[in-house]
């Protein structure tokens, strides 16, 4: 054979044989005890753990098929392959804007290797897929018709969190491990740390603890949860409140059990708990509804709490999305997320923090509280004045403070900053009143907030590298004059002139309580 012929003959056989080593079903390998799934391409992988597979179909150098996960069956586009090599593009609807998000992988003997893009402030990552069948993709069932619900008429306002709540969430540190002895283990540190007396009295249950429905459509706790309604109990014997989570779609974002046609018996069940505490989080809920219909659906279960009679804060969380700080006290909520998922790095908390929280400050106030998501500090992915940074920017921008660390055995340092009276006292001030940004000077930003009595809270921050010197000038504060400031990190008063300033270590904090004229 002609040495061009025999390369094209070779290339021809390589390409095939790479071509069909594609086809098949390929899922994410899940946590030990969990056990892949291969009856239904919309769920492959057991409950609770966010993952992937693929439903592939090889053609020469081109890749068909569908991606299953939490948000359903995604077609896959511009699939190409390259001698083991693949690339893809998964594109989806994000509330009416479409996402395109580039995927890659290689095979690695019977294991295809899948670099995950970025998503947020989390960098991409590799996973690892297993061949459990080898047969063409079935057929891509078309999309159910969404549910459009009409307006719904405004929630009345329950009364409650008249100052931003505080308390503590299980999800950051716990994730699916969080159980009824953990959380009476850390109810039992709050109390004896000082965390209750400083004012975090929530404690929250999130994703993770729901079993199903029984026959008459009751929510049922897992094994980790035997009795709820002891654990409230339990919980508020100790002078605390309780938190639980759900969702409006038929699975909550770990893919337990959703609410979604159980509003009112849902409701029901959680005032007969003595839940105080409601976090609804808008996960598969998109599989469900129309995405315009979200305020009517968080109404929905706004006014079913309302319906019980219970005294229960309804924490709205949906990203964000749809200007949500229009229209969420109107379907009852208390406080609304304003963003994605922080995650416990500086990146993710500066960019939340400082970027994505302007001009939300005239929707804040008391009893509707913007959310910028649950503290990190105590996590270990920031340094203590990063740490310091993230509780001065969220008292000024009085968002509701949930530590999200395991307060069982909080390192010293940590324990100051969560319970700086100073800065508490801060972000609990109840004129209500979120801060904004008044000045900024490349890395350099002054962030200020009204308090009740006439004086003003005041970060000097650094962004950047290397110590910075900070100047506040009295009309950035719209003052005159400066006539007293007081450190609240320092807890020192400071001498008063026209103008202050400081030395701000990089990505730290000083932050001032300020009165003047």
């Amino acid at each position: 054979m002609k040495p061009i012929l025999w390369a094209f003959a070779c290339t021809a056989l390589v390409s095939h044989v790479y071509a069909d080593d594609w086809t098949g079903h390929w899922v994410m390998q899940p946590p030990t005890g969990q056990t892949p799934s291969t009856a239904s391409p919309s769920h492959a992988i057991a409950p609770g753990f966010r993952a992937i597979s693929l439903w592939l179909k090889s053609d020469g150098t081109r890749l068909t098929g569908y991606m299953s996960g939490r948000a359903g069956n995604t077609p896959v586009s511009d699939g190409r392959i390259d001698r083991g090599h693949v690339s893809f593009v998964i594109i989806t609807d994000y509330f009416g804007e479409e996402r395109r998000a580039n995927y890659s992988g290689v095979l690695s003997g019977s294991e295809l290797k899948i670099t995950l893009p970025p998503f947020g402030t989390r960098p991409p990552r590799e996973v690892t897929l297993t061949r459990v069948s080898t047969a063409d993709p079935p057929p891509l069932p078309p999309p159910p018709p969404k549910i459009t619900l009409p307006p719904a008429k405004d929630v009345p306002y329950n009364a409650l969190a008249k100052t931003p709540p505080m308390g503590w969430n299980s999800w950051n540190k716990f994730r699916s491990e969080v159980s009824d002895p953990l959380v009476r283990q850390v109810a039992d540190a709050m109390v004896r740390n000082g965390m209750r007396d400083a004012g975090y009295v929530y404690v929250n249950i999130d994703d993770t603890w729901e079993a199903g429905r029984d026959p008459h459509g009751q929510i049922l706790t897992n094994e980790r949860f035997p009795d709820m309604k002891a654990l409230s109990d339990y919980i508020h014997s100790k002078g605390l409140k309780i938190g639980i989570y759900s969702s409006p779609g038929p699975k909550t974002c770990a893919g337990y059990e959703g609410s979604y046609q159980h509003e009112e018996q849902d409701a029901r069940t959680y005032a007969a708990w003595g839940v105080d505490y409601l976090k609804y989080d808008w996960c598969s809920a998109s599989q469900v509804y129309d995405y315009h219909s979200m305020p009517a659906v968080y109404a929905r279960m706004g006014q079913a709490l309302e319906n019980t009679g219970r005294a229960i804060v309804f924490s709205l969380c949906q990203y964000g999305v749809l200007k949500v700080q229009q229209w969420g006290a109107h379907a009852g909520g208390n406080l609304w997320r304003t963003t994605g998922d922080i995650q416990d790095n500086w990146q993710s908390m500066s960019r939340i923090g400082f970027d994505q929280q302007e001009g939300l400050e005239t929707a804040a106030g008391p009893g509707r509280w913007n959310d910028p998501d649950m503290l990190e500090i105590g996590n270990g992915g920031m340094t203590d004045d990063e740490y310091r940074t993230h509780m001065s920017l969220w008292a000024i921008l009085a968002a509701p403070l949930l530590a999200g660390n395991d307060l069982r055995s909080v390192p010293r340092d940590i324990l100051e900053i969560l319970t700086n009276k100073e800065v508490i006292a801060v972000d609990q001030d109840p004129l209500g009143k979120q801060g904004r940004r008044v000045a900024k000077n490349g890395d350099l930003e002054i962030w200020a907030r009204p308090l009740l009595g006439g004086a003003w809270a005041v970060g000097l921050f650094n962004r950047g590298a290397g110590s910075r010197r900070v100047t506040l000038h009295a009309a950035d504060i719209g003052l005159t004059r400066i006539t007293h400031i007081r450190d609240l990190w320092a807890h020192a008063d400071q001498r008063a002139a026209p103008e202050h300033t400081a030395d701000v270590v990089s990505h730290g904090v000083v932050m001032l309580k300020v009165q003047g004229k």
